[in-house]
């Protein structure tokens, strides 16, 4: 079949593009456990599935920003916006004040894992997935058992 293909100028390069997403797709797999596991409103199949999707926009825009860092630059600004939008939808405000900020910068903390295997970069992702994990899972024992909103800082 890539004979076929090839007669046409087209090359599969599948392996190398198949071992990036997976690796991506592992990396955000704890993240998703963590926050599914807390019954957040983001689990196990947003964050792979963030993580891959931005891996899978750099993959693709490769061959077009080969060379060229400032359209590597306008992928990744469109990533981080685009993550961000998603990771928008996870915060909730109420008279309660604000929850899902959390989960929030975690999506935005897994696209950067998906951008950063995308562009090579897998120690930066392999730092990305531990510090993100570690602070979701450790960083809990510090936070506030009350859901209390903070003291106005106006003065009545």
């Amino acid at each position: 079949m890539t004979d076929w293909l090839a007669s046409f100028g087209v090359e599969l390069n599948i392996i190398p593009h198949l071992v990036a997403l997976l690796v991506a797709y592992v990396l955000a797999l704890p993240i998703g456990w963590d926050r599914e596991r807390n019954e957040r409103s983001a689990g196990l199949r947003t964050f792979p599935l963030v993580a891959i999707a931005s891996c899978g926009f750099i993959q693709a825009a490769e061959t077009i920003t080969l060379g060229n860092p400032e359209a590597t630059a306008r992928v990744v600004e469109g990533l981080i916006n685009g993550v961000g939008f998603i990771g928008g939808g996870a915060i909730l405000v109420g008279k309660m004040g604000t929850r899902g900020t959390a989960t929030a910068a975690s999506i935005w903390a897994t696209g950067a894992i998906g951008v950063a295997v995308g562009l090579g970069s897998y120690d930066t992702a392999i730092v990305l997935s531990i510090v993100t994990f570690a602070t979701l899972r450790w960083m809990t024992n510090f936070k506030s058992e009350t859901n209390e909103p903070p003291p106005s800082l106006s003065k009545d």
